[in-house]
């Protein structure tokens, strides 16, 4: 699995490059966020004419094309393109092509929270606040100068295989992974390729400390790259633990009614918050902003929450039924800024230990 990979200090050196012309924008250059936008005929109308919608997404395919088809449904004439990737790849993507002076995407979703720190900082979001952000969103979850908002949250969690592993003799914390029991068993996903894996490592070793991942990879662990990865291996049976990945993913297959069982660490679970912003420099603007606005709508939360099986931080969208609520569940706490900082020295400790 080792292959070169573009290092976040590679990305802003070519970000530096490419954002000579672009003014950088923070608080002290914008003051207070922008007003609220609202969707009006006149938005829909240059939005068709603009032809579509280019949206880089870090969350599932099914759910990001579901979404894309129910925007389709609601707006006709403004086709939405998928193209969904681990966050960390989109974030390579996206550096790559500024630093050639290619502008192709115009609305951006990652799972790594700190992405939206150097976009920001390098001047490539513009300002836009829908109404339902405004109206309906903890402002803790809005950037300040109304650059993006969370437009997903999701956890990072433990599960097991309910036909490989007894309820009784399953896993209740992370520590407990590393039973000599669960050698060869587990399976888990990486933070050089996942941004949901890198910020889950950051909260894991400041909570719980690294000399569990150095103690875990001695555990013959099957590394997958997406957070996506474990939840299937699991259900397939291929290993019976997995030590990390989507809650979301878990949901989704116990509803279907694949064996498997999730698990919410004693020690805390990892939150993860995924930003979604329009970008400045969108070549389709319009269409950019109305599917900026769609995205955070109750309609479209509440098929990501049912369908996709996320959470949402929308006031009037609730948890699916059956599901433990977030307020039950012991949380880590999240830390982008953190993250931004350490994310070379996370992804290089963890390689010295699992050796991909």
């Amino acid at each position: 699995m080792r292959r070169h990979r573009v290092t976040r200090r590679q990305v802003l050196q070519g970000l530096g490059a490419a954002a000579l012309t672009l003014p950088l924008l923070g608080r002290k250059a914008w003051g207070a966020a922008p007003a609220v936008s609202k969707v009006t005929p006149g938005l829909i109308e240059s939005a068709k004419k603009e032809g579509q919608a280019v949206w880089y997404t870090a969350v599932d395919l099914p759910v990001a094309e579901r979404l894309g088809k129910a925007f389709e449904a609601k707006y006709p004439g403004i086709p939405v393109r998928v193209e969904r990737s681990g966050g960390e790849r989109i974030f390579q993507r996206i550096s790559q092509e500024y630093g050639s002076n290619i502008h192709a995407v115009d609305v951006v979703n990652s799972s790594d929270a700190a992405h939206f720190i150097v976009w920001k900082r390098e001047g490539m979001l513009t300002p836009y606040v829908p109404e339902d952000v405004a109206l309906h969103y903890p402002k803790e979850q809005q950037d300040p100068d109304g650059q993006f908002a969370s437009w997903r949250v999701w956890l990072c969690v433990i599960g097991y295989n309910t036909k490989l592993v007894k309820q009784e003799e399953a896993p209740k914390s992370f520590k407990d992974l590393l039973d000599p029991r669960w050698s060869g068993k587990i399976v888990k996903g990486h933070p050089g390729y996942s941004g949901t894996i890198l910020t889950a490592t950051f909260q894991i070793a400041r909570d719980v400390g690294w000399d569990y991942f150095e103690k875990l990879s001695k555990q013959k662990v099957m590394q997958v790259q997406s957070s996506a990865d474990p939840p299937k291996k699991l259900a397939l049976g291929e290993r019976a633990i997995m030590a990390d990945g989507n809650e979301y993913n878990l949901f989704q297959l116990k509803e279907k009614g694949d064996p498997v069982e999730i698990v919410y660490p004693t020690e805390g679970t990892p939150l993860i918050v995924g930003p979604t912003g329009v970008l400045k420099a969108a070549p389709h603007p319009n269409a950019a902003r109305l599917f900026q606005s769609y995205l955070f709508s109750s309609e479209a939360q509440k098929l990501m929450v049912d369908f996709g099986g996320l959470r949402s931080f929308h006031a009037l969208v609730k948890d699916k039924e059956g599901r433990k609520p977030l307020k039950e569940i012991k949380l880590m706490k999240d830390d982008p800024a953190a993250v931004e900082k350490q994310a070379e020295e996370i992804k290089a400790k963890y390689t010295s230990y699992f050796k991909v």
